[in-house]
Formats: C-alpha cells, structure tokens, sequence
C-alpha cells in the first residue's frame, strides 16, 4: 500500500554551517548529523532568509520572503490568515507537532499543530510548556534551567556567551525533552496509522553556551581551533563599520563571568561551550533517528535538518551573531535531506538554496498541492542528485541591507544613510567566497569589482520587484483558483496577497 511519507523536521538555532565534522572542522563531534549526511543530501550553499530567530522561522514554514510576509524582528502579531507548512500538511491529513523553540509569531504555529510545546520562556504567546515545566519540576531541577539565563550570575548571566557545564542532565535538557517529546507523538501517531509532520526545534547551540556535562567533557583538554579569521586588521581589510565596533567592543572582555576574564581565555569557554552544545544538538538527533530505526519507519520518512541562521563561532573576533547581515558565518546554514530509497545517497548539492524551498519541496515529495502562498522552488531534483538551477540569486534580508549570493560572490548591500558619517559616499561588501572564504578582504571598493557590484546591486533590485506580492494589480490578472478566493473584484490568496508568480500574465509572459 502505498501512503504519504511521514516529515521530520529537525531544527536548530544558531548553527554555523562550517562547524560541522562532514564539513571539515577540525574539532566538532557531529557523529550523527556526519551519518544523516552521508545517507542523504547536503546542500552546501543554503541560505537563510533573515539572520534573526523569528523571521528566518516565519520564511521555512511559510516559503515567504521576508518583503512579503512582513517580519524583521523578534515575535510580532498573527500573521493574518498566511499559512503555515504544518497546517498545509495537517490539511491534507497529516497529524502535526511543534516542539521546542518555536519562536514564531502568535498563535501561527500554535493553531496549525495538534501537539504544540514551547520550550523556551518568552518565545511563544502561550509562554513555556506546562509539561515541561512539571517534568522539571518533579526532579527539582526547574529553578536550574539554563538555556536563557546562567542564572548564578544574576543579570549579567543573561544571554551570557560564556561557556559552562549546566546542571542539568541531557535527559532534563530542552534538546532532551524536545527529542522524547516528539518520539512520543510519532509513536502516538503511528499508533493511529496517520502520517505525521513533526517539527522538533533544538534551542542550542544558541546561547548560553551551557551544554550538559557530558557534552562539556567531550573537549576537555583539546587545544581548540580559532578560525583563520579569528585575529585580523579589520578595518584594513574594509569591513563594515558596525563590524568593527562589535568586534572592539567584545575584545574589551566586560562580558566575561569566570576566572580568567580575559578576553583570550573566555572565547575559548565560549568556543568550547558553542561546540559542546552543537555535539548536545546532534546527540538529540541521534535519538529521533534511532527511533525512526526501531519503528521500521526510516524509509517513510522525509528528515530535514536546517537552523534558522549561523553564529560567527569566533570568526571576526565576534562571539555571537550580530551584526548578521555582514558574515557568510551568518547567512549560510546547515541543509541536509534524507528519504531512504528516494534521495541520492551521499549527493553534494553546490547549488544556491534557500529556507524558503523547504514547504514547496516538501509538498512535490509528498504529492500535495504547493502552497500558493509560498515564493520558494523546490529541491526535488537536486534531492535525486539532479543540476538544474533552482536561484539565480539567494537573498537574507534585513529591512535596512540585504545580503546577496550569486555564483563565488556575496555581495552586502546598505542604504548610503547608515554609514553616512564614515562613508558620505556609499558603502558596500563584496567577497569572493571561492578565494576568500574567510571573508577577510572587502572588494566592493575595488574598481576591478565595480561591474561584479552593479551588477548583483541590479539582480537584487530586479528580485525585490519581481518576487513583491501585491494585494492588487491592474489589468487584473491573477486566475488561479486553487487556493484563492475573491475580495471584492480580486483573487487573492489566504494571505491576501497575490503571488508574483502568476502576475506574469501582466508583461505577456516576461516575468520569472
């Protein structure tokens, strides 16, 4: 009998896509994350739409730009009848979970799962999960959850990036619970013979860098590896002036909380925390995995890991990952795809992707309608270990600059009023990613370079005005009635918007 393949969605937050061991750091231990890739698909140039938590979430569950659906920062209010990939899925007859660092929009994902869990405090309108909450507090370890707070260093200890052993166990952990958690609905869920969407969502490596001990004990006594990039004359090398200011600012070490407080010695904590909660992350992937493997499941389903944005990990001096628009460390992320008997096992994909292709190829893998409302590809070709080009471009956005791949290159784009007192004229980053993947020399003040920028300056304007989702347009156009209906003389899809892909009609077929 043939049936709808079940999804497994493995998320984390703050991942760099080079601290990876498939991707050939020098000290990170991702045993499994390594055999997830070495069975599936990795894509090593995906890019994140937003360098920020929700609206890089907003842009994978909806297949939305951020221009479209409108989020540039932290939390916000209900995104106002856009769908979500886990409603399209539930829709369809999936059941659907939602476990962990959600961090979305209010009651967006809340409404479209039927087993919902929010871990962390201040991340969701429903606030931390009651059934996490009693878990720890059975044990008495409630007061000693960390993922927020070092908590033993009062208001300093908030959003620390040092790094230090947590008290509580993997099993007590937000990795931990979020695993078993969502074990527990695909077994609830196979139990009901009923295919499952599950979005398991790690909050590490993220700050604090607080990994459990047993996780902290895997780099005890390992002389870790700075990036190359770790020391450098930034401004020589013409980086952007809020880049620089970050970096003096850490280099000053007041963020420091532990003996010895030097800046030299607490990014190495931080470093060693930051690769121990990665191995803690991979860890909760090993067990989803496993189980899968016990269930006999395996082949049935689609798993994904991704994050939502990168973390500079001690590249440019910086030890988080702001400002995120200036580093490949930041728009870049970890994309891997498994389907048993379906993917081509161990595929490089090199070409350009983006978070927003994850609903749409979801949907071609699992044989449902695409989302309308969704402005990204699909990957299914690439999946099968196909070439074709699904980006010309791929594009992270903040509202004020915009971060542009194409080809070698990575071009950041800023407004002449940001940098106005330091550059009347104009600002600008070019890098080529293939000679200097580091990003340690800015080209954009090059001459030699200047046809490379107008050019990328051009695709990116071309982009923004061809993927904008208006809510009308005259003549009107839009005959696509699958997932539309009509407001007073308009198609307009749930969000009440109208796709750009259909707009072409409009110049005689000329749009892309």
């Amino acid at each position: 009998m043939n049936r709808q393949p079940n999804v497994l969605f493995l998320f984390s937050d703050q991942h760099n896509a080079k601290v990876l061991g498939h991707a050939g750091h020098p000290d990170v231990r991702t045993p499994n994350l390594d055999a997830l890739t070495a069975d599936g698909v990795r894509f090593t140039n995906a890019v994140t739409q937003n360098p920020i938590c929700t609206p890089s979430r907003v842009s994978f569950l909806s297949g939305q730009y951020c221009h479209n659906h409108g989020y540039y920062g932290l939390s916000g209010p209900n995104p106002g009848g856009l769908p979500s990939v886990l409603g399209h899925f539930r829709r369809a007859g999936y059941r659907t979970s939602a476990v962990g660092k959600i961090h979305c929009p209010e009651y967006w994902v809340e409404d479209d799962a039927d087993n919902f869990h929010e871990t962390c405090g201040g991340c969701s309108i429903v606030g931390m999960s009651k059934k996490y909450m009693e878990f720890l507090e059975a044990r008495g370890k409630l007061q000693l959850e960390d993922h927020g707070s070092l908590t033993e260093f009062g208001k300093r200890g908030t959003q620390s990036m040092e790094g230090r052993p947590s008290p509580l166990s993997f099993e007590e952990s937000q990795e931990g619970w979020i695993a078993a958690e969502t074990i527990d609905f695909m077994e609830r869920s196979r139990a009901e013979g009923k295919p499952f969407f599950a979005f398991a969502s790690f909050p590490r490596p993220h700050q604090c860098t607080a990994p459990s001990e047993e996780f902290w004990s895997l780099y005890e006594g390992v002389d870790l590896t700075l990036p190359p990039n770790a020391d450098y004359d930034m401004a020589a090398a013409g980086k952007a002036p809020h880049a620089i200011r970050s970096a003096a600012q850490w280099r000053k070490g007041e963020w420091a909380l532990i003996e010895p407080k030097t800046f030299e010695a607490a990014r190495l904590r931080k470093l060693r925390g930051y690769l121990a909660a990665i191995s803690q992350t991979d860890h909760a992937v090993g067990k989803t995995l496993d189980y899968l493997d016990r269930a006999g499941i395996a082949d049935d389903t689609i798993v994904i890991y991704s994050t939502d944005h990168g973390d500079y990990a001690c590249e440019h001096g910086i030890m988080e990952k702001a400002p995120g628009i200036c580093a490949d460390a930041i728009t870049r992320i970890p994309f891997i795809w498994r389907w048993n008997g379906h993917f081509k096992k161990g595929h490089r994909a090199d070409e350009l992707a983006e978070s927003v292709d994850a609903a749409n190829t979801l949907c071609d893998l699992a044989g449902l309608p695409r989302m309308e409302t969704s402005d990204g590809g699909s990957l299914a070709a690439l999946l099968a270990g196909g070439h074709e080009i699904v980006h010309d471009i791929a594009v992270t956005e903040f509202a004020w600059s915009k971060s542009v791949r194409k080809e070698k290159y990575r071009l950041v784009w800023y407004p002449k009023a940001m940098f106005a007192k330091e550059y009347p004229d104009g600002f600008g980053e070019l890098y080529d990613i293939e000679s200097d993947p580091w990003e340690m020399k800015n080209l954009w003040f090059d001459g030699a370079y200047r046809a490379v920028v107008s050019e990328m300056e051009r695709n990116l304007t071309d982009w923004l005005v061809t993927t904008a989702r208006p809510k009308s347009v005259w003549p009107p156009s839009y005959r696509h009635p699958s997932q539309a209906h009509e407001r007073y003389k308009i198609n307009v899809n749930a969000d009440g918007k109208m796709p750009w892909k259909h707009i072409n009609s409009i110049a005689g077929g000329n749009y892309t």
